[in-house]
């Protein structure tokens, strides 16, 4: 096989690739998404950060992470039961890894999946809308220290 052929379906792939990335991305922002960055490993480092685009669901926040070939959400967040247990402004390497002048919420909760602590990073506009979506649940789902 000649290699300017390999080259070539190579390119081909990669093209195919970005197209999918950028469309999944599209379609998540223009049905309603934010930007939003998400890390469930969470220790002092700063490290564990993905970029995606959160979108509303009746009670859930689903998560599609930019660089993912899964057709479905990366992670979904239940609002009934969720926490909010902390609220800081990003530091140090974290500033290179979210959007713009995010804010950065840890939520604990039972309905997270097997990690029971998430941070979620979105910028100002964008947790406010959060926010509203998590204080309109019905009275009595969860609690909302620092909520405003």
């Amino acid at each position: 096989m000649d290699i300017t052929v390999i080259v070539g379906a190579v390119l081909v792939l990669v093209t195919v690739a970005l197209a999918w990335f950028a469309g999944r991305r599209l379609r998540a922002l223009r049905s309603g998404g934010v930007h939003a960055a998400l890390r469930t490993r969470l220790d002092d480092s700063g490290k564990g950060w993905h970029l995606g685009v959160g979108r509303y669901r009746g009670d859930e926040f689903v998560w599609f992470r930019v660089l993912s070939l899964r057709p479905g959400p990366d992670r979904v967040i239940h609002r009934s039961g969720l926490e909010i247990a902390d609220r800081r402004d990003p530091s140090g390497p974290e500033l290179y890894s979210m959007p713009p002048a995010s804010r950065v919420l840890r939520f604990r909760g039972r309905n997270l999946g097997a990690e029971h602590d998430v941070e979620i990073a979105m910028s100002p506009d964008a947790l406010t809308g959060f926010l509203s979506w998590l204080e309109s649940a019905p009275p009595g789902r969860g609690r909302l220290p620092w909520a405003s």
